[in-house]
């Protein structure tokens, strides 16, 4: 089977769990970050394992389903957990999700990761609004060109929606929330990074690094899909000899948890303005 009959495969099986719903807004949620798919109205509850062709999310924080149903008055299909390229998958595997949801009727995409702070001035659940990237990780548009969604060399001028940057921080303030706004940087992971890493990113731009995110925009993209990113800091930049100092996954798992509703109110109220 080729990679695109298995889009369309794994499609048609969404679709056909959809009872005629088209969802118009796809969203991405990261580690801790599912919680928004609790909010979701009248969920129809479809699980990786089900979907032919379909990549099983193994990561902590990551339960591993669509969720279909209304947010904010769309209709909207959530990544309750995503696919790493750490995991083991391919990269076509990685971002399999996001071709799915652009073929069963998204036209907008929102993102979410946890993160760790490389700029100076960031604090532990901080939101951040991510107004550009860095791809350390392989690009998931190597191979043949897939022209039954996009262009051979897509324009990445703007990778996240200008329009709806200005948008989220104007919520934000009515809101009273604080933002950020910088450069995600993505490497393969899965182990944290070591202090030199962390000045490394720093030095060439970054203001957050994590494990994904950036293969779904660039699929995204490639498809003409505006996107809208956050990433949630749960951990803060070591670049010291501090010897007692471990990065803990589960800690930051609830550090995303923690700020997860800063970045809820964010995206229903940008989602309802749509």
């Amino acid at each position: 089977m080729t990679y695109l009959e298995t889009i369309y495969l794994a499609s048609d099986y969404v679709k056909a769990r959809l009872d005629g719903r088209v969802p118009t807004v796809g969203i991405v949620l990261g580690s801790g970050l599912g919680t928004l798919a609790e909010e979701i109205k009248d969920p129809i509850v479809i699980p990786y394992k089900d979907i032919p062709g379909f990549p099983v999310s193994t990561a902590i924080g990551h339960k591993g389903n669509f969720i279909v149903g209304e947010l904010a008055g769309k209709t909207v299909i959530a990544m309750q957990g995503r696919i790493h390229f750490y995991e083991g998958y391919g990269m076509n595997l990685v971002v399999l999700p996001i071709r799915v949801m652009k073929v069963v009727g998204i036209r907008h995409l929102f993102v979410s990761n946890a993160a760790g702070g490389t700029n100076s001035r960031f604090h532990v659940g901080d939101i951040m609004v991510i107004r550009d990237h860095i791809n350390l990780l392989p690009n998931p548009l190597i191979g043949p060109n897939l022209d039954d969604f996009g262009p051979r060399f897509p324009d990445m001028t703007r990778p996240y929606d200008p329009g709806l940057i200005r948008r989220a921080e104007a919520i934000a303030a009515e809101e009273g929330i604080g933002l950020q706004k910088g450069v995600y940087v993505a490497c393969s992971g899965p182990c944290y990074e070591t202090p030199a890493e962390y000045r490394y990113f720093r030095s060439i731009g970054a203001d957050a690094v994590g494990m994904s995110t950036t293969p779904e925009v660039i699929v995204a993209r490639h498809s003409d899909i505006p996107v809208f990113g956050v990433s949630v800091i749960t951990d803060v930049a070591r670049d010291t000899d501090d010897e007692d100092y471990v990065t803990d996954g589960e800690a930051i798992v609830a550090a995303a948890n923690a700020a997860a509703h800063k970045m809820t109110v964010i995206f229903k109220r940008l989602i309802a303005e749509l």
